[in-house]
């Protein structure tokens, strides 16, 4: 299973999501990659829905596919409404689904 995490580092909020990502994966016995995205061009290319953004085997769980792609802080449903990142359930789900 290969887990990315794609940010720019003009959004802060990919902070909160590597460090419960990094804390979820540990316990699945799993290595985050992060990838910088630094240009519009490489937004459009790794399907980057603003940051931050998760993938699972290349594919993002938390798209409902209407997000835009480009260089933009995005925000995540959770139970408790809108937030910048998934709660830590929400991504322990996503790994053992």
């Amino acid at each position: 299973m290969k887990l990315e995490l794609l940010y720019f580092d003009s959004c802060p909020n990919w902070r909160i999501a590597a460090e419960r990502l990094d804390d979820v994966a540990t316990r699945h016995g799993l290595t985050v990659n992060r990838r910088l995205v630094t240009t519009p061009e490489e937004a459009e290319t790794g399907r980057f829905r603003g940051s931050p953004t998760i993938l699972l085997d290349g594919e993002d769980p938390f798209a409902s596919g209407d997000e835009p792609v480009g260089l933009a802080c995005r925000v995540y449903q959770t139970p408790d409404g809108p937030a910048v990142s998934p709660t830590t359930e929400q991504l322990e789900a996503i790994l053992d689904a």
